[in-house]
């Protein structure tokens, strides 16, 4: 079973540097690859609201029989519910469906600009870290304007920024950002959805390496510094996904890799994304 390195975050809570994460995971499939993830090694579980599939999270943790303490399990805060009053009320309602008496980790899912009260959330989440319901708060989504307006009018640094990030989009500035100011980057979408894992670069470098192209696409991430959580509900893959923390990319091949950089997403600008 492979060892999952951590990072500390701000507040000296440690996160597994590779989780699991259930974004477009069926309900229904949810629970059984959750509980196939465990097995193979993964403790750091990121769901949220909008994934509508916390509950079958918390059916998987709680027949898992492991001990709380060795989980590390983060939801977010969904679009609909931002404001403070109404970022409590969503909280509890996450960590029910969880079935769970604290978070790990609460991040605000998208900055929704057009609605402009992500701080009032902020302010509400700040409230939960504080009467300790929460180890870590944090944003997802968000881009330099947004951070920089919750570190001028709020009194918590996030923790974490989980972001769309991958060799095509590796956020460069941001990233930058964030470590002079203490904030962790988790990539969502770390594999672009497999957009990029035919590239000539990628297979070439699987074949240099006896690795598979996604394999070499998630030691790019940890080489970088971040945190990653790739998605599947096939148990080869959540197996193999995991399975990287046996080599290192040379300094050449990671050069190489940056080269992909093209600024494609394959999600949402946060800047123009204000669905509730």
């Amino acid at each position: 079973m492979a060892e999952v390195g951590s990072i500390a975050l701000n507040n000296e809570v440690t996160i597994p540097q590779l989780g699991f994460g259930v974004y477009q995971v069926a309900p229904e499939d949810t629970a059984k690859a959750v509980r196939g993830a465990l097995d193979a090694g993964y403790r750091s579980i990121d769901t949220a609201a909008a994934y509508q599939n916390e509950a079958e999270v918390g059916d998987a943790l709680s027949s898992s029989g492991m001990a709380r303490s060795d989980l590390f399990i983060t939801t977010k805060l969904w679009n609909s519910d931002q404001g403070y009053d109404s970022t409590l009320r969503a909280f509890d309602e996450s960590l029910g469906k969880l079935g769970l008496d604290y978070l790990d980790l609460y991040l605000i899912h998208w900055p929704v600009p057009k609605r402009g009260i992500y701080v009032d959330s902020w302010r509400a989440m700040q409230k939960l870290y504080a009467d300790g319901r929460v180890r870590a708060i944090g944003v997802s989504n968000f881009h330099l304007p947004h951070l920089r307006r919750l570190l001028d009018e709020t009194a918590i640094v996030p923790a974490v920024n989980q972001i769309e990030l991958h060799p095509q989009l590796p956020q460069a500035e941001l990233r930058r950002f964030h470590a002079e100011n203490g904030i962790v980057t988790e990539a969502w979408s770390p594999l672009a959805q497999g957009a990029l894992l035919g590239e000539g670069i990628i297979t070439a470098l699987a074949a240099k390496y006896g690795k598979s192209p996604a394999q070499i696409v998630l030691r790019w991430h940890l080489e970088l510094g971040n945190v990653v959580i790739p998605k599947s509900v096939t148990p080869s893959r959540i197996a193999e996904n995991i399975d990287v923390f046996d080599f290192e990319l040379a300094e050449d091949d990671l050069a190489a890799i940056d080269e992909l950089d093209n600024g494609n997403r394959v999600g949402p600008d946060p800047d123009t994304f204000n669905l509730a």
